[in-house]
């Protein structure tokens, strides 16, 4: 087994993402800016974004204005691709989840967020909450659980403008989420899940609402739920098989509620490295799978949260770099000054 995380080989393997979408991920091409994410966040935890110089930073960062839907009300945001041509701005929408994702990436490439429409996204946020405080992806209608009530409060976190959700509903939505067995659902009765749990806790910290919100037994039933789902590495659900990307979601709950110091970090990282490709590159969801964006970047940032030596910090609930939340920091000043 490889004991030595094949950094440079990662690094190439993101690169080859930037400059053109395979063949089998084509189908994917609708939310193209979610590989773009995957990519450019995975260069930054791996400390090697200065691969690309300058005019390909700007190259990146006005394809992902591109896709932002400015000044259509309910229906701003960020779109996933630009295979909806502005020409057809009728069928243009905001959805949630590339939203964030663009926002993100945005910040991940130094970008001041000056040319992002706030107040038009904010008003996109707000129109996709249901009357049960969930959040479909788009307000054109979709799927409604945790994953979009996250992204909505990712995405308030980063404008630093929470006007578009009512937390009250939305935490009620939480709360009622939270299973028998201390994990939380995607929504009201359904089975924990381990990315579930993370968007549920992630949300309630970054609304600065987790330990007014679960008591302390709680919390203390969410951290032993989430430390049952270690193996050797890190599982989704009970009875399922280890999955490199649950070292982020399960491992980023654990840092969130201050317990991930209980985790065998040795068997987490030996894990995790049995999935690399130390030749072409890549992390894969199990060790016979092949190498895909999601679990290449999940699993550094997992391996980050354990220490690992070349790798840059992960703010664990916005999924982002430290020098990128260092950025917004940094922007968050500028707003409160101006």
């Amino acid at each position: 087994m490889t004991t030595k995380l094949a950094k440079a080989q990662h690094a190439q393997y993101f690169q080859r993402f930037i400059h053109l979408l395979p063949n089998q991920l084509a189908i994917h091409d609708s939310i193209r800016l979610t590989i773009a994410f995957f990519a450019l966040s995975g260069l930054d935890v791996l400390n090697s974004l200065d691969v690309l110089n300058e005019k390909k930073r700007t190259e990146a960062i006005e394809w992902i204005y591109q896709l932002q839907v400015s000044g259509a009300g309910p229906r701003s945001g960020f779109q996933g691709s630009t295979s909806i041509s502005n020409d057809a701005s009728r069928y243009q929408t905001g959805h949630l989840t590339m939203t964030y994702l663009g926002l993100a990436s945005l910040l991940t490439l130094g970008d001041d967020l000056s040319r992002v429409d706030k107040k038009s996204i904010i008003e996109g946020v707000r129109a996709c909450q249901n009357d049960d405080g969930s959040f479909t992806a788009t307000l054109t209608g979709s799927e409604s659980d945790m994953r979009f009530i996250y992204c909505a409060c990712c995405i308030s976190s980063i404008l630093d403008d929470w006007s578009g959700i009512d937390k009250h509903k939305a935490i009620d939505y939480i709360t009622k989420s939270i299973s028998y067995d201390g994990g939380i659902g995607q929504g009201p009765g359904l089975e924990s899940h381990g990315g579930s749990t993370f968007c549920a806790v992630a949300s309630l910290f970054l609304m600065d609402e987790l330990t007014k919100t679960l008591t302390e037994k709680q919390m203390n039933r969410l951290r032993y739920w989430c430390l049952m789902r270690q193996v050797g590495g890190f599982h989704g659900r009970p009875n399922k098989h280890e999955d490199t990307c649950y070292s982020f979601w399960v491992g980023a709950t654990l840092q969130i509620l201050g317990a991930r110091h209980f985790t065998d970090a040795t068997e987490n990282r030996a894990y995790v490295l049995t999935t690399q490709d130390s030749v072409l590159g890549g992390l894969a969801k199990f060790d016979n799978s092949p190498p895909d964006p999601l679990h290449t970047y999940l699993g550094l940032c997992g391996l980050s949260l354990l220490g690992e030596p070349g790798l840059q910090g992960v703010n664990a609930a916005l999924n982002i770099s430290q020098s990128a939340f260092a950025q917004l920091e940094e922007i968050h000043k500028t707003w409160a000054s101006d």
